[in-house]
């Protein structure tokens, strides 16, 4: 276990945008960061750019490293990459994946992880790409008190928040509770801004009368001039939503549990997807709202 101080041998696999800039705080809090992306001149402008160490393989990237944290795509990438790394890390290091995936994934690396003698993490972030760049992202943790004790002051370098929720998967799970959450929210802000624009409002002294109130959210604050603008890239990317509300409408039919908004939010996601809007962030939904009569879905 490292304490706060101390400076650790990192590896961080899979350079998006959520996780380059991540592994940039990494090497700017004084870390040894090696990196890895499939796009091998990805990982060389990183390291350029940070003074750090591009591995032409997974295998190369995770074999001297304390810590090995990726962020990728979807479980098939994970398990792609987790399949390679976790062979290759040395006894007592300590795995971190920050993915949004299944909480079943994280349950099955977490044996392997233990048949190996390494620790593992599932370890899902919030805060967007914003939230990366600005080492503000709220972390949600599952599996064992001392491994996140270890890989806490690590992952602390791209953080505003860590918390361990419970078991492997937990943290999947958790992440699933926030974007339920979001989904919601950013419907109800859509048909908000909607109705007050057709009912002839001013939405900023809309905005400013009901933000100070209980209908303020972070999405209406952050967002709402955006939305009524008609301007959607300042985030989340829809078709990354749809994946995660897809995984978590999967772990809901497994678990029991009923969620008829998120489940109508996601076919609301794919009516913007449908105009093109795939890589349009999470806000967009407004977009829907505010297409011809005659258009689907309206």
């Amino acid at each position: 276990m490292i304490g706060e101080s101390a400076m650790a041998r990192c590896t961080f696999l899979g350079l998006g945008v959520m996780g380059y800039p991540m592994a940039g705080h990494l090497a700017a809090a004084g870390h040894a960061v090696t990196v890895w992306n499939r796009t091998a001149s990805k990982a060389e402008a990183w390291a350029d750019q940070h003074a750090g160490t591009a591995a032409e393989t997974v295998e190369a990237a995770v074999a001297d490293a304390d810590f090995v944290l990726m962020c990728l795509g979807d479980d098939p990438d994970v398990r792609r990459v987790a399949e390679q790394a976790i062979p290759a890390m040395k006894p007592g290091a300590v795995l971190v994946d920050h993915t949004t995936a299944s909480a079943e994934l994280a349950r099955e690396l977490d044996i392997e992880a233990r048949d190996a003698g390494i620790g593992f993490l599932d370890a899902p972030v919030s805060g967007g790409q914003a939230g990366a760049e600005n080492g503000q992202l709220a972390i949600m943790c599952g599996g064992e008190a001392d491994t996140f004790a270890a890989a806490e002051p690590v992952m602390d370098s791209y953080a505003k928040a860590i918390t361990l929720i419970g078991p492997a998967g937990a943290g999947q799970l958790c992440k699933m509770v926030n974007q339920v959450c979001i989904a919601g929210i950013v419907q109800g802000l859509s048909e908000g801004l909607h109705f007050a624009q057709r009912a002839g409002l001013d939405p900023e002294l809309v905005i400013g009368a009901i933000s100070k109130g209980a209908a303020q959210s972070w999405q209406m604050e952050n967002r709402w001039e955006t939305m009524v603008a008609g301007k959607f890239d300042y985030g989340f990317a829809i078709d990354w939503m749809r994946k995660d509300l897809r995984i978590t409408l999967d772990e809901a039919r497994r678990n029991g549990s009923t969620l008829p908004v998120a489940a109508l939010v996601d076919q609301f996601y794919a009516d913007v997807q449908a105009m093109g809007g795939n890589r349009w962030d999470t806000s967009s939904l407004i977009a829907r709202l505010e297409r011809p009569k005659n258009g689907a879905g309206s």
